[in-house]
């Protein structure tokens, strides 16, 4: 190429720059939209096992489902609504109330004039902000801005997000069933757990019910759930565990034990993620791969615990961990470790397009809520709805989303002003 060739590229490569520059965030709205949807009621209220149940005055009688019924229900969401110059929006929700807040207080008015295009450095500047940006509910409001500015980018670009990242590595992405609700009562396990296979999920997990203040007779059923499992989906299935915090290292040893044998997926989140250490130690003690990352808070909580060895499923969240912009670096973190990087699914729209960027050994599989994701998009016209236990890739801008207007009864903004 002559000098001057070279210099008229760099000076369009400029231009186009300063260009996109001229995409400056002028408003931020955090909208609640109320409906009403079709509920089933008395069943699928199974608890899983919770931190406090070691105390015997906070842990709930064993859960029997009751006879269900249908009716209608009040429900509600939180969505943001990113405005820049030259009318070009970003969509992004559910949002959980707590980051709306923190969003609205702190983070809003930082935002105007901002670049909305400069994701790292916009990302950078949000965490900067505050001296608890790096975890808690100011990284979950840092999340949520994210996410709805990689909307808004795909939106400018007009391209899905998991183009912008690099992708697609396939059309589709396989999910897992995570059956929170699910009753693990005698009986029901079994019919449960075929229909979802027929459904096509092959990978399943269970939220297990019981833990140390369960005594003896908890500890039985925990074990005979994952037997139940094992024998009723067969040897080509894979089963997973959730407890949810709700452990401590002895019965998690004992537990991962009594059913090696049944060769479990992995356990999930034994105990709370400051406990590095147990962490390490158990999954040195098992050939049952240990899984946590849901309450990880950024990349520098998952190096702890890669470098300690101490999971070997990172299981990070973009409505929590930082967005889709740190979800993405949390991949690259993993891939020098070997790690797969499975996202918790309380949200799909930001961890599907991660998961679909990456390779299928970095992200082979994403979470689906079944019983959750049957209304959490209440108000969301383009559901995301797996078919033989995956997720067809969209091809809209941004994440896809549009707001279905029939089914929003009231609308209002929120703030919560100081």
């Amino acid at each position: 190429m002559k000098r001057r060739d070279w210099f008229g590229v760099m000076a369009g490569g400029y231009a186009a720059l300063a260009a996109e520059s001229r995409c400056r965030i002028e408003a931020l709205e955090i909208w609640e939209f109320q409906g009403t949807r079709e509920a089933e009621r008395g069943v699928n209220g199974q608890y899983q096992v919770q931190p406090l149940h070691i105390y015997d005055a906070l842990r709930p009688k064993e859960y029997r489902d009751a006879v269900a019924a249908k009716g209608p229900q009040k429900t509600s969401a939180i969505y943001l609504k990113l405005k820049a110059t030259g009318g070009v929006e970003g969509l992004y929700g559910p949002v959980d109330r707590e980051a709306a807040i923190v969003i609205d207080q702190q983070i809003r008015e930082f935002l105007i004039g901002k670049d909305a295009l400069a994701g790292d450095v916009v990302w950078d500047q949000m965490w900067r902000l505050n001296r608890h940006g790096r975890a808690g509910i100011f990284l979950m409001a840092i999340s949520a801005v994210d996410n709805a500015l990689w909307d808004l980018r795909g939106r400018y670009f007009k391209a899905p997000v998991y183009r912008l990242l690099g992708g697609p590595s396939r059309n589709s992405v396989e999910v897992y069933s995570s059956t929170l609700g699910s009753s693990l009562e005698p009986g029901k396990v079994a019919p449960r757990a075929k229909e979802l296979f027929a459904q096509g999920f092959t990978n399943q997990k269970w939220f297990l019910a019981d833990g140390p203040g369960s005594g003896a007779e908890g500890f039985a059923r925990n074990v005979k759930v994952t037997e139940i499992l094992r024998e009723t989906l067969g040897p080509g299935a894979n089963i997973m565990f959730d407890v949810f915090n709700g452990w401590d290292l002895g019965y998690a040893l004992r537990w991962c034990k009594a059913v090696e044998p049944l060769r479990p997926r992995w356990l999930e989140e034994p105990f709370s993620s400051e406990k590095v250490d147990a962490f390490a130690r158990l999954s040195a003690s098992t050939s049952v791969p240990i899984a946590a990352g849901e309450h990880f808070y950024g990349r520098w909580e998952v190096h702890s615990f890669l470098k300690a060895d101490a999971v070997r499923v990172v299981q990070a969240d973009p409505e929590w961990c930082g967005g889709v912009s740190e979800l993405k670096k949390i991949c690259t973190l993993a891939s020098v470790y070997d790690v797969p990087v499975i996202p918790h699914g309380h949200n799909l729209h930001a961890a599907l397009h991660v998961v679909a960027s990456e390779n299928p050994s970095t992200c082979p599989l994403s979470e689906f809520l079944v019983l959750k994701m049957a209304s959490y998009y209440h108000f969301d016209r383009n559901a995301l709805i797996p078919k033989g236990g995956r997720i067809e890739l969209g091809q809209g801008a941004g994440f896809g989303m549009e707001l279905d207007e029939g089914k929003i009864e009231k609308s209002k903004i929120l703030s919560w002003k100081l």
